[in-house]
């Protein structure tokens, strides 16, 4: 073999040995390139996922949010309506308390005859008053109170020297509350500082 066929061979191997380094190079550089692609890949899931949990929770926390908004409504509503309703009937057997009241103050307690019947219906009116309280009536009588707008509704003024000004001197009709709530005023007359006395006098309303 002449020296330039042996100088032609020596290049060849020697580019073939280049090639495959340069191969091998590309290949590794290749891997590297999958190894990251599959990192970015990973890690975009991951962040997916955790905003799909978040997500998630957000809804939950905001449905158990109106959840319990709903079940206080309805719970409102529900008290409410019983409160309503035992305002009506509260307010329903106020004329019983009052015809009670009437036939003792309209009794004749020096006739013997009626002493028994009278006896009874004070007692049934003292029964009926303690019932109606245990469920949460409460008896307004200001006899002797200064009067007061919010519990009161003055029928009449009367000028009084044994009452000071806008005292409550006589009661025509007990009030009630109930709960606490103003149920029906008390019907009541309201004493003024007699003529040329009266700088205590505040206007009442009748």
């Amino acid at each position: 073999m002449s020296n330039e066929a042996q100088n032609e061979e020596m290049v060849q191997e020697v580019d073939a040995q280049t090639q495959g380094e340069q191969a091998s190079e590309t290949d590794s550089t290749a891997g590297m390139t999958v190894d990251e692609a599959r990192i970015q890949e990973l890690e975009a899931a991951l962040a997916k996922a955790e905003a799909t949990i978040a997500e998630q929770k957000d809804s939950v926390l905001r449905a158990a949010a109106e959840a319990e908004n709903a079940r206080r409504r309805a719970s409102a509503e529900v008290e409410k309506a019983h409160k309503f309703a035992l305002e009506r009937f509260a307010g329903e057997l106020l004329p019983v308390a009052d015809n009670l009241e009437r036939a003792l103050l309209s009794a004749d307690p020096a006739n013997e005859a009626l002493k028994a019947v009278m006896e009874g219906v004070e007692i049934t009116h003292k029964s009926f008053i303690s019932t109606i309280e245990k469920f949460g009536l409460e008896v307004v009588d200001p006899q002797g109170q200064a009067f007061n707008p919010e519990q009161h509704q003055a029928m009449a003024m009367q000028e009084s020297a044994d009452f000071a000004p806008n005292t409550v001197m006589a009661v025509m009709q007990k009030g009630y509350l109930i709960n606490g709530r103003l149920l029906r005023p008390a019907m009541v007359v309201v004493s003024r500082a007699v003529a040329g006395n009266d700088e205590n006098n505040v206007d009442v309303e009748v």
